[in-house]
């Protein structure tokens, strides 16, 4: 699918892989237009970091200097990753307030 006019992507959940990150940040900038992406990660992100900086760094964006020491992956470790990805305690959007007033009835 091909979204016009997507000039920004924001990862709320890191990818688990580069060839992830690539396909989800290739909604913008899509025909030669410019875009922006931003990833946000937890320290738990970190060991997926370092795939992930090396394409960025491979287009040409600037990628902070403790991101690029990190160290790298093995390969069972990615496998592992791709096969079982980090889980995550859900979020809820709905003020507390409201949800309150929702179990009083």
């Amino acid at each position: 699918i091909d979204f016009k006019g997507v000039n920004m992507v924001i990862n709320y959940d890191l990818p688990t892989s580069a060839v992830e990150y690539i396909h989800r940040i290739g909604r913008t900038g899509r025909a030669g237009h410019r875009g922006k992406a931003v990833t946000f990660f937890t320290e738990d992100d970190k060991p997926l970091l370092r795939s992930i900086a090396n394409v960025i760094q491979r287009a040409g964006c600037p990628v902070p200097d403790y991101i690029k020491h990190l160290p790298r992956l093995q390969s069972k470790q990615k496998k592992k990753f791709i096969k079982k990805p980090l889980t995550r305690e859900s979020i809820c959007t709905t003020p507390k307030c409201f949800l309150k007033k929702g179990k009083i009835k």
